[in-house]
């Protein structure tokens, strides 16, 4: 069975088409270049803009052959972000080391239309446009032009003196503007007018001292938590925020935040945030880009060659580009649908105990089973039945004592003797019969129950994502060519250790049951 499995992986990797395995990335920039930005125009298949450290490059055949459409004079040449105009895809906007430029022409002329007053306030980060205005993030602060880049105010407060990482906004709701920057994560819900902080963070510099207030400090030198933030489009009450620990998740547009699981994550330093419609929200951290799927991680960057991932973006055809620094590269994500795909879930695990043997061997290890919680109400019924029982002893230390003479006429003949003790005892039964409808232990067994059905369903979930991840590696390492013996050792490695934290949770019982000849 095993044999027949592998070999439809095998087709189906010959046919191009990967269901539930790892994407296959390709190189499309056609060069070494440090690729920090891309901007895809969906509505022209084919056409897509690249920022690099040697400037802007454009394709309009999908990366066969590009062609550079700008170049940055002088010192600073990042190019940090690009952008359509809301309205407007033929107008380009490039957030560069040197200034905010536009192209009103698809990138055949551009013009500088902020500078910025010092070297800080020059170097732009990121931009949104909107109808509204032009929202633009420095390393000096946040600016904003409402008559399209000829005059611009700078924010006050912590948003005008600190250094600004990106701007989210979706244009169903222009008023709702979400910024990240070193001193936490603010938002607007009047196109900024008034801003208010919804995530705290506590910059330090050089990594040591908390910064204190009102403190004048090097801008350069300070770091933070926070990373990036972004939008759920299908959902914008939604809003997700990368930091150095982990991803952030806020239901209510901010005002409340819990951390999501970093189950899968290689490391919780989260650079980048990427979310799609389709696909749901993907994460670039250090050691590689991550899915969000089923409250867990899975990394799909196995067969990316470059690990520093600056950018990501999707176009309409499922195709997830990564700007690294080794170049732009592209992967498939879509697959065929589950319902016609062959059912090969089923092969990798028939020869295995199934998931609900492993749950009740779980749930029977850890002592958490439910008859358990039934049995305590029982017996505590069963206390108002039983009688208590007392026991009492009492003694008679009352003496008589008396001389008893000898056979002789001395009176040292004579004897003093000691008379016999009294002992008297008593046994009493009595019976409560109130506690036939209610009785305080109770009271303990509910608290009892609610911990332990607590307890359960942890170890349930923890059961759940180790079994079906076991399963998930499996699929991988039969995609993986023989040769490739690197990555085969490191699936080989995972599967070893999910199977060890079954073992943990099960008493050593899955792989008993694998030993037994289910293998």
């Amino acid at each position: 069975m095993k044999k027949a499995i592998a070999i439809l992986a095998g087709l189906v990797i010959l046919t191009g088409e990967s269901w539930a395995a790892e994407p296959r990335w390709e190189e499309v920039s056609r060069g070494t270049l440090n690729a920090s930005a891309v901007l895809i125009n969906q509505d022209t298949p084919g056409v897509i803009y690249l920022g690099t450290d040697k400037g802007v490059f454009k394709t309009q055949d999908g990366g066969k052959n590009w062609r550079n459409i700008f170049t940055l004079r002088g010192g600073n040449r990042a190019l940090n972000y690009l952008t359509f105009a809301s309205l407007d895809k033929k107008a380009i906007y490039a957030a560069t080391g040197a200034g905010l430029y536009v192209s009103p022409d698809e990138g055949q002329r551009w013009n500088r239309i902020f500078k910025g007053k010092n070297a800080a306030e020059l170097d732009c980060t990121t931009v949104v446009i909107l109808p509204q205005g032009i929202y633009l993030g420095t390393k000096g602060g946040l600016f904003i032009s409402n008559d399209k880049g000829r005059s611009w105010r700078k924010e006050t407060g912590r948003l005008g003196n600190s250094r600004i990482f990106n701007i989210a906004c979706f244009y169903k709701e222009p008023a709702y503007i979400y910024v990240s920057c070193v001193d936490g994560a603010f938002r607007s819900v009047d196109s900024g007018l008034t801003w208010e902080r919804i995530f705290v963070t506590h910059p330090v510099e050089n990594g040591l001292e908390p910064e204190e207030e009102n403190e004048d400090r090097d801008e350069e030198k300070r770091y933070s938590e926070i990373r990036y933030i972004t939008i759920d489009h299908n959902n914008t009450s939604n809003i997700y925020l990368a930091t150095t620990r982990g991803v952030y998740k806020s239901k209510n547009k901010g005002i409340e935040w819990e951390l999501l699981t970093g189950y899968g994550l290689l490391s919780r330093d989260t650079q980048f945030l990427l979310f799609s419609d389709k696909s749901g929200l993907y994460a670039a951290t250090k050691s590689g880009v991550f899915a969000y799927e089923n409250e867990r991680w899975r990394e799909v960057s196995f067969n990316l060659s470059a690990r520093n991932v600056n950018f990501m973006e999707l176009d309409n055809n499922a195709n997830l580009y990564a700007c690294t620094d080794k170049g732009l590269f592209k992967a498939k994500l879509d697959y065929p649908d589950s319902s016609e795909s062959p059912d090969i879930i089923s092969g990798y695990s028939q020869d295995e105990p199934g998931i609900k043997e492993v749950q009740r061997q779980a749930v029977r290890y850890a002592e958490v089973e439910p008859e358990k919680i039934i049995n305590w109400r029982k017996q505590a019924q069963k206390k108002a039945i039983l009688p208590k029982v007392s026991m009492g002893l009492a003694r008679d230390t009352g003496d008589l004592w008396h001389w008893e003479s000898g056979s002789s006429n001395n009176e040292s003949d004579d004897i003093l003797r000691r008379g016999r003790d009294s002992l008297d005892w008593d046994v009493t039964l009595s019976w409560d019969l109130s506690e036939l409808i209610w009785n305080s232990d109770q009271t303990s067994i509910d608290t009892r129950s609610r911990l332990m059905v607590q307890l359960r369903d942890d170890i349930l979930d923890e059961v759940n994502k180790l079994y079906f991840e076991r399963i998930r590696v499996k699929m991988d390492l039969d995609n993986i060519q023989i040769e490739d013996r690197k990555r085969r050792f490191e699936k080989e490695l995972r599967i070893r250790e999910l199977t060890a934290s079954l073992d943990a949770l099960t008493g050593g019982y899955f792989s008993s049951r694998i030993k037994g000849g289910c293998a």
